[in-house]
């Protein structure tokens, strides 16, 4: 008698069905996290790698010892010590020649330094790179000189690199997004074809404020529309492939992630990972003030040996009154700018902020200017930290708009920051080509920069601006003018107690 087999029962194959969607889910959060992964470790290492390589480049005893006969023997404890210090995987400085004289790996020694493809040693350069078969990602920076007689002169490089990490690193980091399928960190949905709901995680059901039994009903008839439904369902620039997209949803900034799921060319769905980036704003306002530091003071030394480059140009070639007229007219646009900051905006977090945007400007040869009509007494520091948020952003996206190529000569931005009782409004003004009117309205729900909205791209830069103005009961706005576009955002503020009774003396 030929054996029988029961056929399985529906419970049982809905169940298989349920498990096998989420092997997929989770193979395809594994990969999309992977990708993150690397994209993260290439961003954040990178900047760590070449602020290193910038600040042992800049000091002295780096420039003397290279232009001293045996320089290994004295640079050997402070390139250990970075490397100590800072845990990265090498530190190498090589001479003008390009032959490594000190290394924390010493068979690198008296070889010549390795170059990335396109790695131009007078400008610096930052990317992977093999070294001595070890894949790392590096900065290579210039040492130039600084006293009279090497002023501007090609010393030598200073090399630091960070081990690439292996597959294995890279999927134990992965684990924590397979953790945030759990409910943990990220929030998952999973849709069918129809744009149905078949799967989503708790995370994902509160940051999306979804009913407990959203699973099985569609977009639609959640009431899902708009930016949202057009990320969740595909139909932006994600579609193409994966891609972080952001979404402001009931005062959230969300970053999405989209990937379509197929098997043998049949689509089966989609999977989105949501991320709230929300709580990262105020994490952002404390390093604010350590990042514009050090911009600044990049910018400031980038600005002082151009300006050191011109005046060495002058005097060689015999030009000495020239050089106090350019001398006498650097001082008188500094002394300008401080007076301007001093009488007109007296909050010194504030003021610092747009001293600090000036020099940045200025390094991307556009004009930053305060309008004549600012008056800005000093706030609460919270409320001052905000509209310094506000402020830097707009800035930021103005001076990207100004500094375009067809927009650099005669490029400028300006400054206004006006005040009443209880509110302060700020204005910002750009000599750049303008937002475009199809999308004036829907750059801040859409999370666009000035820059990427010509491009069809996303930030978060104005996403954020939008929601500190709305958590201070105001609003933000564009509008465009001959000139370029004008950003006007105000926001409800408490000014200090002595700031308001100077304000009301005669």
């Amino acid at each position: 008698m030929a054996p029988t087999f029961r056929r399985q029962t529906l419970a049982g194959e809905m169940l298989v069905l349920q498990l096998a969607i989420v092997v997929v889910v989770l193979l395809a959060v594994a990969a999309v996290s992977l990708a993150q992964s690397r994209a993260t470790f290439n961003r954040v290492e990178g900047r760590r790698v070449t602020a290193l390589a910038e600040q042992l480049a800049a000091t002295p005893l780096v420039r003397s010892q290279l232009l001293g006969p045996l320089p290994q023997e004295a640079l050997a404890p402070l390139v250990n010590a970075t490397q100590t210090q800072s845990g990265v995987t090498s530190v190498t400085v090589a001479d003008a020649e390009g032959r490594v004289v000190s290394s924390t790996d010493p068979t690198l020694i008296g070889a010549r330094v390795p170059r990335g493809e396109g790695a131009d040693v007078t400008s610096g350069w930052s990317g992977p790179l093999t070294v001595r078969g070890s894949r790392e990602l590096v900065a290579q920076v210039p040492v130039l000189g600084a006293t009279r007689q090497t002023l501007g002169r090609h010393l030598g490089t200073v090399m630091v690199g960070e081990a690439d990490p292996t597959v294995w690193q890279r999927l134990s980091g992965a684990s924590s997004y397979l953790l945030a399928y759990l409910g943990i960190a990220e929030g998952v949905v999973a849709l069918d074809p129809q744009h149905r709901l078949t799967l989503v995680n708790e995370m994902g059901r509160r940051l999306l404020d979804l009913p407990a039994d959203c699973v099985g009903r569609s977009l639609d008839g959640l009431g899902i529309d708009g930016r949202l439904r057009d990320v969740l369902a595909g139909a932006t620039s994600a579609a193409a492939g994966p891609s972080d997209e952001v979404v402001v949803r009931h005062g959230r900034v969300l970053v999405m992630n989209r990937m379509t799921v197929t098997k043998d060319g049949r689509t089966l769905g989609s999977v989105t990972t949501l991320r709230d980036r929300t709580e990262l704003a105020r994490l952002e306002r404390e390093i604010g003030s350590f990042r514009s530091t050090s911009e600044l003071l990049r910018a400031q030394a980038h600005e002082f040996a151009n300006q050191l480059h011109t005046i060495s140009g002058l005097i060689q070639i015999g030009e000495q009154d020239e050089v106090v007229r350019y001398v006498r007219g650097l001082t008188r646009r500094r002394q300008s700018l401080d007076l301007t900051l001093s009488r007109r905006v007296r909050d010194t977090a504030v003021a610092a902020l747009i001293t600090a945007k000036s020099s940045l400007a200025a390094e991307r040869r556009v004009a930053l200017r305060v309008s004549e009509r600012t008056a800005l007494d000093r706030l609460d520091p919270a409320d001052a930290a905000d509209v310094a948020t506000v402020l830097g952003n707009l800035v930021d996206n103005a001076v990207d708009a100004a500094a375009s190529p067809d927009e650099a000569h005669g490029a400028w931005v300006e400054i206004e920051l006006r005040q009443d009782a209880a509110s302060v409004e700020i204005v910002v003004r750009d000599s750049g080509p303008g937002v475009a009117p199809e999308l004036a309205r829907e750059v801040f729900s859409h999370g666009f920069t000035t820059k990427a909205a010509r491009q069809g791209e996303r930030g978060i830069g104005l996403a954020l601006t939008r929601l500190v103005c709305e958590r201070h009961g105001g609003e933000i706005s564009v509008t465009n003018t001959p000139e370029g576009a004008v950003f006007t955002a105000r926001m409800t503020v408490s000014h200090l107690p002595d700031a308001v009774a100077e304000g009301a003396a005669p």
